[in-house]
């Protein structure tokens, strides 16, 4: 395992070592002091920080692998879910089976809470959880890096430019994930393309797959990719914490061409994406791709076809489709009081309009695609007319 040093998550053994690095250090507990008390985070930050790593000393001595940890750490998602969602359903599990190890191409919505409710999901199965995929990007503190790599992330390095030292990345990033899968029967968490898709337009991008049969070169790519059983996963919010920030983002880019993220804003949308309400959260689980198609781009449309296909449509969608440029003509689309009862409706009509209200007026347009979005998406496959 010395090629994958550099990337791969902690093993049981570093477990201690690296918790107690955590809990030494001041970034992160001033993080924590200020989620946990805000108000007095300031004035009182020099008292609070020791008393807060002193408990969290106390409440994970017993902690020796990762495994252990992942069951602490369920007592915690279960209080997010709880406080920052209406609830949350599964669906597809059955279509897994216990002792096999998948590899779970995502639609990717939130950076944190997309593989964590699909650890939640599989946990609550019983199965182990999947090793997640990470860009280097969002580990640029130490503490950052620590927690991601204790919850089974390996690092994805985006930020290598040179093409020699990129081949060289995606190299070892293939031979890591068919290693996992292959040899040590550990699941794979990993977007479909990089990045959120802040638009909504849910695209699985064939480079990723190719990345995938970069080290198996010695075997025919649908072979090589039915080894590592493709699992399509779908996972649907009601509401998005960070709607605003995406339309904002994708309006600056509309209109100057680029856009330059402000210092601290991948930890903003961290933070948000895990605190802000939700509504209800859906993760669907498609059926593992067995007949895989010898050209990327073809397997990249198979799996779209079960993500778009299974995403979990709410009133508010539909409500944003009534009104966006972008709907499609040739679709039929249902009534909302076809499809939800009117205390559905009402309640989403309410929120829609909140969220409208504080969105400004020229950023709008990009607010109501990425609701849209997905209903064309979901109606045209639905309808036979293709991605």
């Amino acid at each position: 395992m010395d090629e994958f040093e550099a990337i791969r998550p902690y093993a049981d053994a570093e477990v201690p070592a690296v918790m107690a690095r955590l809990f030494a250090d001041r970034e992160f507990l001033d993080i924590l002091a200020h989620f946990r008390f805000p108000r007095l985070a300031g004035p009182m930050g020099w008292m609070l920080k020791p008393l807060i790593a002193q408990r969290l000393r106390r409440e994970f001595a017993s902690i020796h692998s990762i495994d252990a940890l992942q069951a602490k750490i369920e007592m915690y998602l279960d209080r997010t879910i709880e406080r920052a969602t209406d609830g949350i359903t599964y669906s597809g599990l059955e279509k897994l089976q216990a002792g096999c190890a998948y590899l779970f191409l995502a639609n990717h919505r939130d950076i944190v809470m997309d593989p964590a409710f699909v650890n939640y999901a599989v946990f609550q199965a019983g199965m182990r959880t999947p090793r997640i995929a990470i860009g280097d990007n969002l580990l640029q503190r130490p503490f950052v890096s620590d927690l991601m790599r204790l919850n089974k992330s390996f690092i994805v390095r985006r930020s290598v430019t040179g093409r020699r030292e990129k081949l060289a990345a995606y190299q070892v990033l293939s031979a890591y994930i068919n290693h996992s899968i292959r040899n040590d029967g550990e699941s794979i968490w990993i977007a479909q393309a990089e990045g959120r898709a802040k638009d909504g337009d849910d695209r699985t991008d064939s480079a990723i797959l190719k990345m995938l049969h970069m080290s198996r070169k010695d075997e025919p790519f649908a072979e090589a990719m039915a080894a590592l059983r493709p699992t399509p996963v779908s996972i649907s919010y009601e509401y998005d914490p960070c709607d605003q920030a995406k339309a904002r983002e994708l309006y600056i880019r509309a209109t100057t061409g680029t856009y330059t993220k402000a210092p601290g804003e991948d930890d903003a949308s961290i933070a948000l994406g895990i605190t802000g309400y939700k509504g209800r959260v859906h993760v669907s689980f498609g059926a593992p791709i067995t007949d895989v198609p010898d050209d990327p781009k073809q397997l990249a449309i198979a799996i779209d076809q079960q993500i778009l296909c299974d995403y979990r449509l709410f009133p508010v969608n539909y409500l944003a489709y009534r009104i966006w440029d972008g709907c499609d003509p040739a679709l039929s689309i249902p009534a909302l009081t076809e499809l939800f009862s009117p205390e559905e409706i009402a309640r989403a009509e309410a929120e829609w309009s909140k969220r409208l209200a504080a969105c400004p007026s020229v950023q709008q347009p990009y607010l109501i695609q990425q609701y849209a979005t997905p209903v064309r998406n979901q109606h045209r496959v639905k309808a036979g007319l293709g991605l």
